[in-house]
Protein backbone atom coordinates (compact mmCIF):
# COMPACT_ATOMS: atom_id res chain seq x y z
CA UNK A 1 0.00 0.00 0.00
CA UNK A 2 1.40 3.43 -0.87
CA UNK A 3 2.54 5.54 2.06
CA UNK A 4 -0.05 8.27 1.38
CA UNK A 5 -2.88 5.74 1.91
CA UNK A 6 -1.69 4.55 5.32
CA UNK A 7 -4.01 5.67 8.17
CA UNK A 8 -2.49 7.85 10.82
CA UNK A 9 -2.74 6.71 14.51
CA UNK A 10 -5.14 9.59 15.27
CA UNK A 11 -7.48 8.52 12.50
CA UNK A 12 -7.49 4.92 13.73
CA UNK A 13 -8.44 6.11 17.23
CA UNK A 14 -11.33 8.17 15.87
CA UNK A 15 -12.67 5.22 13.86
CA UNK A 16 -12.45 2.92 16.91
CA UNK A 17 -14.30 5.47 19.07
CA UNK A 18 -17.08 5.83 16.50
CA UNK A 19 -17.47 2.04 16.38
CA UNK A 20 -17.86 1.78 20.16
CA UNK A 21 -20.42 4.59 20.19
CA UNK A 22 -22.40 2.88 17.50
CA UNK A 23 -22.50 -0.37 19.46
CA UNK A 24 -23.69 1.45 22.57
CA UNK A 25 -26.52 3.15 20.66
CA UNK A 26 -27.60 -0.19 19.22
CA UNK A 27 -27.66 -1.79 22.68
CA UNK A 28 -29.84 1.00 24.10
CA UNK A 29 -32.21 0.70 21.17
CA UNK A 30 -32.70 -3.01 21.89
CA UNK A 31 -32.88 -2.91 25.70
CA UNK A 32 -34.68 0.40 26.21
CA UNK A 33 -38.25 -0.80 25.38
CA UNK A 34 -37.85 -3.95 27.49
CA UNK A 35 -36.62 -1.92 30.47
CA UNK A 36 -39.54 0.47 30.13
CA UNK A 37 -41.96 -2.44 30.61
CA UNK A 38 -40.56 -3.27 34.05
CA UNK A 39 -42.54 -1.54 36.84
CA UNK A 40 -40.51 1.04 38.72
CA UNK A 41 -41.15 -0.81 42.00
CA UNK A 42 -39.51 -3.93 40.59
CA UNK A 43 -36.30 -2.23 39.54
CA UNK A 44 -34.99 -1.49 43.03
CA UNK A 45 -35.13 -4.24 45.62
CA UNK A 46 -34.29 -3.30 49.17
CA UNK A 47 -32.43 -6.04 51.05
CA UNK A 48 -34.17 -7.55 54.07
CA UNK A 49 -32.12 -7.08 57.24
CA UNK A 50 -30.91 -10.40 58.58
CA UNK A 51 -32.56 -9.77 61.95
CA UNK A 52 -35.97 -9.27 60.32
CA UNK A 53 -36.06 -12.46 58.29
CA UNK A 54 -37.27 -15.66 60.04
CA UNK A 55 -34.54 -18.28 60.17
CA UNK A 56 -37.08 -21.08 59.91
CA UNK A 57 -40.82 -21.43 59.19
CA UNK A 58 -41.53 -21.86 62.90
CA UNK A 59 -39.85 -18.54 63.68
CA UNK A 60 -42.57 -16.69 61.75
CA UNK A 61 -45.06 -17.57 64.51
CA UNK A 62 -42.90 -16.29 67.35
CA UNK A 63 -43.53 -12.87 68.91
CA UNK A 64 -41.30 -10.24 67.38
CA UNK A 65 -39.03 -8.03 69.46
CA UNK A 66 -39.85 -4.58 68.14
CA UNK A 67 -37.50 -1.62 68.06
CA UNK A 68 -38.37 1.15 70.52
CA UNK A 69 -40.87 3.65 69.20
CA UNK A 70 -39.45 7.01 68.20
CA UNK A 71 -41.04 9.69 70.34
CA UNK A 72 -40.40 12.17 67.56
CA UNK A 73 -42.44 10.25 64.99
CA UNK A 74 -45.46 12.33 64.03
CA UNK A 75 -48.24 9.78 63.78
CA UNK A 76 -51.82 10.76 64.41
CA UNK A 77 -55.30 9.81 63.29
CA UNK A 78 -56.64 11.52 60.14
CA UNK A 79 -59.78 12.27 62.16
CA UNK A 80 -60.38 13.88 65.59
CA UNK A 81 -59.34 11.24 68.11
CA UNK A 82 -62.08 10.94 70.72
CA UNK A 83 -64.64 8.51 72.11
CA UNK A 84 -67.59 8.62 74.51
CA UNK A 85 -66.28 8.73 78.07
CA UNK A 86 -68.34 5.68 79.04
CA UNK A 87 -66.47 3.62 76.45
CA UNK A 88 -62.93 4.95 76.81
CA UNK A 89 -62.39 4.63 80.57
CA UNK A 90 -61.88 1.68 82.92
CA UNK A 91 -64.32 0.77 85.68
CA UNK A 92 -61.56 -0.36 88.06
CA UNK A 93 -58.31 1.23 89.23
CA UNK A 94 -54.98 -0.19 88.10
CA UNK A 95 -53.43 -0.69 91.53
CA UNK A 96 -50.13 -2.32 90.56
CA UNK A 97 -49.59 0.26 87.83
CA UNK A 98 -50.51 3.10 90.20
CA UNK A 99 -48.05 1.87 92.82
CA UNK A 100 -45.16 1.88 90.34
CA UNK A 101 -46.02 5.32 89.01
CA UNK A 102 -46.49 6.81 92.48
CA UNK A 103 -43.08 5.51 93.59
CA UNK A 104 -41.32 6.51 90.39
CA UNK A 105 -40.32 2.90 89.75
CA UNK A 106 -39.95 1.31 86.29
CA UNK A 107 -43.26 0.24 84.77
CA UNK A 108 -43.53 -2.77 82.45
CA UNK A 109 -46.59 -3.31 80.27
CA UNK A 110 -47.11 -6.40 78.11
CA UNK A 111 -49.53 -6.30 75.19
CA UNK A 112 -50.55 -9.80 74.19
CA UNK A 113 -52.94 -10.68 71.40
CA UNK A 114 -53.15 -11.60 67.76
CA UNK A 115 -52.53 -9.67 64.54
CA UNK A 116 -54.03 -6.37 65.66
CA UNK A 117 -51.56 -6.38 68.55
CA UNK A 118 -48.65 -7.55 66.39
CA UNK A 119 -49.48 -4.64 64.07
CA UNK A 120 -51.01 -6.06 60.88
CA UNK A 121 -52.13 -3.16 58.73
CA UNK A 122 -49.61 -0.73 60.21
CA UNK A 123 -47.00 0.79 57.91
CA UNK A 124 -44.15 -0.10 60.31
CA UNK A 125 -43.56 -1.56 63.78
CA UNK A 126 -43.40 1.98 65.14
CA UNK A 127 -47.02 2.55 64.03
CA UNK A 128 -48.71 -0.35 65.83
CA UNK A 129 -50.70 0.34 68.97
CA UNK A 130 -48.16 -0.93 71.59
CA UNK A 131 -45.41 1.23 70.08
CA UNK A 132 -47.67 4.28 69.98
CA UNK A 133 -48.86 3.56 73.52
CA UNK A 134 -45.27 3.72 74.77
CA UNK A 135 -44.89 7.15 73.17
CA UNK A 136 -48.19 8.40 74.60
CA UNK A 137 -47.43 7.21 78.13
CA UNK A 138 -43.95 8.69 78.15
CA UNK A 139 -45.47 12.02 77.18
CA UNK A 140 -47.89 11.78 80.12
CA UNK A 141 -45.25 10.57 82.58
CA UNK A 142 -41.99 12.30 81.60
CA UNK A 143 -38.98 10.98 83.43
CA UNK A 144 -40.73 7.67 84.22
CA UNK A 145 -39.15 4.50 82.85
CA UNK A 146 -42.00 2.82 80.93
CA UNK A 147 -41.55 -0.27 78.77
CA UNK A 148 -44.31 -1.60 76.51
CA UNK A 149 -43.59 -5.09 75.14
CA UNK A 150 -45.44 -6.33 72.07
CA UNK A 151 -46.30 -10.02 72.36
CA UNK A 152 -48.82 -10.22 69.54
CA UNK A 153 -48.78 -13.20 67.16
CA UNK A 154 -50.83 -13.30 63.96
CA UNK A 155 -53.76 -15.71 63.89
CA UNK A 156 -53.82 -16.74 67.53
CA UNK A 157 -56.94 -17.49 69.59
CA UNK A 158 -57.49 -17.43 73.34
CA UNK A 159 -55.95 -20.81 74.12
CA UNK A 160 -52.90 -20.09 71.92
CA UNK A 161 -52.19 -16.90 73.84
CA UNK A 162 -52.65 -18.57 77.21
CA UNK A 163 -50.12 -21.21 76.21
CA UNK A 164 -47.58 -18.38 75.92
CA UNK A 165 -48.44 -16.60 79.16
CA UNK A 166 -45.67 -18.14 81.21
CA UNK A 167 -42.84 -17.43 78.78
CA UNK A 168 -44.03 -14.32 76.93
CA UNK A 169 -45.92 -12.45 79.64
CA UNK A 170 -45.32 -13.58 83.22
CA UNK A 171 -41.56 -14.00 82.68
CA UNK A 172 -41.38 -10.24 82.00
CA UNK A 173 -42.86 -9.45 85.45
CA UNK A 174 -45.31 -6.84 84.13
CA UNK A 175 -47.44 -4.59 86.29
CA UNK A 176 -50.04 -4.28 83.52
CA UNK A 177 -51.19 -6.74 80.84
CA UNK A 178 -53.31 -5.65 77.89
CA UNK A 179 -55.01 -8.76 76.53
CA UNK A 180 -56.58 -8.35 73.07
CA UNK A 181 -58.77 -11.35 72.38
CA UNK A 182 -61.76 -12.76 70.51
CA UNK A 183 -61.43 -11.72 66.87
CA UNK A 184 -59.96 -14.86 65.32
CA UNK A 185 -62.46 -17.15 67.02
CA UNK A 186 -65.42 -15.37 65.43
CA UNK A 187 -63.66 -15.08 62.08
CA UNK A 188 -63.26 -18.86 62.06
CA UNK A 189 -66.82 -19.49 63.24
CA UNK A 190 -65.59 -21.39 66.29
CA UNK A 191 -68.17 -22.11 69.02
CA UNK A 192 -67.96 -19.79 72.02
CA UNK A 193 -68.93 -22.22 74.77
CA UNK A 194 -65.40 -22.65 76.15
CA UNK A 195 -64.28 -19.03 75.87
CA UNK A 196 -65.84 -17.81 79.10
CA UNK A 197 -63.99 -20.37 81.20
CA UNK A 198 -60.76 -19.78 79.30
CA UNK A 199 -60.94 -16.03 79.80
CA UNK A 200 -61.49 -16.38 83.52
CA UNK A 201 -58.65 -18.86 83.82
CA UNK A 202 -56.36 -16.51 81.92
CA UNK A 203 -57.35 -13.49 84.00
CA UNK A 204 -56.70 -15.42 87.22
CA UNK A 205 -53.30 -16.53 85.94
CA UNK A 206 -52.25 -12.98 85.10
CA UNK A 207 -53.54 -11.51 88.36
CA UNK A 208 -51.85 -14.23 90.40
CA UNK A 209 -48.60 -13.09 88.76
CA UNK A 210 -49.11 -9.62 90.22
CA UNK A 211 -50.39 -7.76 87.17
CA UNK A 212 -53.32 -5.50 86.48
CA UNK A 213 -55.38 -6.78 83.56
CA UNK A 214 -57.21 -4.94 80.80
CA UNK A 215 -59.14 -6.86 78.14
CA UNK A 216 -59.45 -5.49 74.60
CA UNK A 217 -62.36 -6.78 72.54
CA UNK A 218 -62.54 -7.21 68.71
CA UNK A 219 -62.29 -4.44 66.16
CA UNK A 220 -65.37 -3.10 64.39
CA UNK A 221 -64.65 -4.00 60.77
CA UNK A 222 -66.66 -5.45 57.85
CA UNK A 223 -65.09 -8.90 58.10
CA UNK A 224 -65.85 -9.02 61.83
CA UNK A 225 -69.36 -7.56 62.03
CA UNK A 226 -70.62 -9.87 59.29
CA UNK A 227 -70.08 -12.85 61.62
CA UNK A 228 -73.15 -13.91 63.57
CA UNK A 229 -71.17 -14.74 66.75
CA UNK A 230 -69.51 -11.33 67.03
CA UNK A 231 -72.11 -9.70 69.35
CA UNK A 232 -71.98 -12.76 71.63
CA UNK A 233 -68.18 -12.61 71.78
CA UNK A 234 -68.22 -8.90 72.64
CA UNK A 235 -70.79 -9.57 75.40
CA UNK A 236 -68.82 -12.54 76.70
CA UNK A 237 -65.64 -10.47 77.06
CA UNK A 238 -67.55 -7.65 78.76
CA UNK A 239 -69.13 -10.08 81.23
CA UNK A 240 -65.75 -11.64 82.07
CA UNK A 241 -64.26 -8.20 82.74
CA UNK A 242 -67.21 -7.19 84.92
CA UNK A 243 -67.37 -10.38 86.98
CA UNK A 244 -63.60 -10.55 87.47
CA UNK A 245 -63.24 -6.81 88.20
CA UNK A 246 -60.68 -6.06 85.49
CA UNK A 247 -60.49 -3.27 82.96
CA UNK A 248 -62.09 -3.43 79.54
CA UNK A 249 -61.18 -1.30 76.55
CA UNK A 250 -64.33 -1.22 74.41
CA UNK A 251 -62.59 -1.19 71.05
CA UNK A 252 -65.61 -2.64 69.23
CA UNK A 253 -68.02 -0.01 70.57
CA UNK A 254 -65.53 2.84 70.11
CA UNK A 255 -64.94 1.97 66.45
CA UNK A 256 -68.67 1.48 65.92
CA UNK A 257 -69.17 5.01 67.27
CA UNK A 258 -66.57 6.32 64.84
CA UNK A 259 -68.34 4.62 61.94
CA UNK A 260 -72.04 4.85 62.77
CA UNK A 261 -72.26 8.09 64.80
CA UNK A 262 -69.37 10.17 63.51
CA UNK A 263 -69.67 8.74 59.98
CA UNK A 264 -65.96 8.08 59.51
CA UNK A 265 -65.73 5.62 56.59
CA UNK A 266 -64.01 2.26 56.91
CA UNK A 267 -61.55 3.41 54.25
CA UNK A 268 -60.28 5.98 56.76
CA UNK A 269 -60.24 3.60 59.73
CA UNK A 270 -58.90 0.37 58.26
CA UNK A 271 -56.15 -1.01 56.08
CA UNK A 272 -57.14 -2.12 52.56
CA UNK A 273 -57.87 -5.69 53.75
CA UNK A 274 -61.07 -4.48 55.45
CA UNK A 275 -60.08 -6.15 58.72
CA UNK A 276 -57.03 -4.63 60.36
CA UNK A 277 -56.64 -1.10 61.65
CA UNK A 278 -54.32 1.35 59.93
CA UNK A 279 -51.78 3.83 61.28
CA UNK A 280 -54.41 6.42 62.12
CA UNK A 281 -56.75 4.18 64.07
CA UNK A 282 -53.84 2.44 65.84
CA UNK A 283 -52.59 5.88 66.89
CA UNK A 284 -56.02 6.88 68.19
CA UNK A 285 -56.52 3.63 70.09
CA UNK A 286 -53.10 4.13 71.70
CA UNK A 287 -54.00 7.68 72.70
CA UNK A 288 -57.33 6.61 74.22
CA UNK A 289 -55.68 3.69 76.01
CA UNK A 290 -52.96 5.95 77.42
CA UNK A 291 -55.59 8.35 78.73
CA UNK A 292 -57.55 5.50 80.34
CA UNK A 293 -54.41 3.99 81.90
CA UNK A 294 -53.32 7.37 83.23
CA UNK A 295 -56.73 8.08 84.76
CA UNK A 296 -57.12 4.61 86.28
CA UNK A 297 -53.61 4.84 87.76
CA UNK A 298 -54.02 8.26 89.35
CA UNK A 299 -57.67 8.44 90.43
CA UNK A 300 -58.18 8.91 94.22
CA UNK A 301 -59.17 5.31 94.90
CA UNK A 302 -55.95 4.13 93.29
CA UNK A 303 -53.95 6.60 95.39
CA UNK A 304 -55.62 5.25 98.52
CA UNK A 305 -54.67 1.74 97.52
CA UNK A 306 -51.07 2.83 97.03
CA UNK A 307 -50.83 4.39 100.48
CA UNK A 308 -52.50 1.41 102.18
CA UNK A 309 -50.02 -0.95 100.52
CA UNK A 310 -46.99 0.86 101.93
Amino acid sequence: MPPDRLMSPDRLKRISLLARLGAAVLTLAVLGPAHAQVPASARIVAPIPAAAAPSSPSDAAKPVALPPANAGTALSAPFPCSAPKALAGFDHPLRHTARRLARGEPLTIVAIGSSSTAGAGASSPAANYPSRLAVELKQRFPGQQITVLNRGVNGEETADMMARFETDVIAEHPQLVLWQVGTNSVLRDHPLEDHSALLREGIDQLRDAGADVVLIDPQYAPKVIVKSETPAMVDLIALAAKEDNVGLFHRFAIMRDWYEVRHIPFETLLSPDGLHMNDGSYACVAKLLATAISEASTRPVASAAVHSAR
